[in-house]
């Protein structure tokens, strides 16, 4: 497994194979996330049995969720924002390493880089000031062909300019309920993220899989959960960025592009 791969198993969890090495990304993998519930099938346990490193955004439940990371193992090296690592070691976990915005870890032959992010940190929301606390990051995660920005959950910031170009970029473009709240991209900020960061490619991600029970049969919900990606892809066209949008429905492989040389 030299080559690169992505599968977007739903919400923010993406598996990236890059340079022999499996990455996955705030992965949410069973049926119920809190009081959300999932309306796509779950993974299949071969997506994440043989990962090797597990890269976190934030403390929030539908991107850092316990019962998933079990389901990896107890000794899976997962990587945390500065500040969360003693509150999930506490929690069982026994390989955890914290990172802050420009630091850097290795994991055979992959570079991994956090970066800034535009987003509540603490655990059960922005208005809370108990329980754990750590700052929203995103990672570069890249090797001698590939460099890919996992944006997390974030709003657009000036700093994204220096992160491109990227060969693909995993950028959020709604999130679970019929609004979005502050420090998070909708289609159109997503398609300028696109735009800034000299994305080649970009998935969209953080749509689609996770509903309130009541209102997941309501009209409006179903276009939320449907139309997001199709949206940002249309932005994109319209605002004439040279983007290649590779629209993928959660539990897909995601179809790249040809390779190219990096410039």
């Amino acid at each position: 497994m030299s080559g690169f791969n992505l599968r977007f198993l739903g919400h923010s969890t993406v598996r990236l194979e890059l340079g022999g090495r499996v990455v996955l990304t705030d992965p949410v993998l069973t049926a119920r996330v809190g009081g959300l519930s999932r309306v796509v099938p779950t993974p299949d346990r071969e997506a994440y049995a043989d990962v090797d490193l597990v890269l976190l955004s934030h403390l929030h439940g539908d991107h850092l969720h316990l019962p998933s990371l079990k389901l990896l193992g107890r000794r899976t090296r997962i990587v945390v924002p500065r500040g969360a690592g003693a509150w999930l070691t506490r929690k069982g976990f026994e390989h955890v390493e914290e990172i802050s915005p420009g630091e850097t870890l290795d994991e055979g032959g992959l570079t991994v880089t956090a970066t800034q992010a535009v987003h509540s940190g603490h655990r059960w929301g922005p208005r809370l000031t108990h329980g754990p606390q750590s700052p929203a990051i995103g990672h570069l995660i890249e090797n001698d062909s590939k460099k890919i920005y996992n944006a997390g959950d974030t709003d657009l910031f000036a700093g994204m300019a220096g992160f491109g170009p990227v060969d693909v970029a995993l950028l959020p473009v709604w999130g679970w309920g019929p609004n979005l709240g502050p420090g998070h991209l909708d289609p159109a900020r997503a398609a300028k993220a696109a735009g800034i960061t000299q994305a080649r490619a970009a998935v969209p991600v953080h749509w689609g899989t996770l509903a309130v029970p009541g209102l997941k049969r309501t009209a409006r919900m179903r276009r939320l959960l449907a139309d997001p990606p199709r949206v940002f892809a249309a932005e994109v066209e319209a605002a004439g960025i040279a983007t290649e949008v590779l629209f993928t429905e959660p539990g897909a492989d995601v179809a790249l592009p040809a390779p190219t040389d990096r410039a």
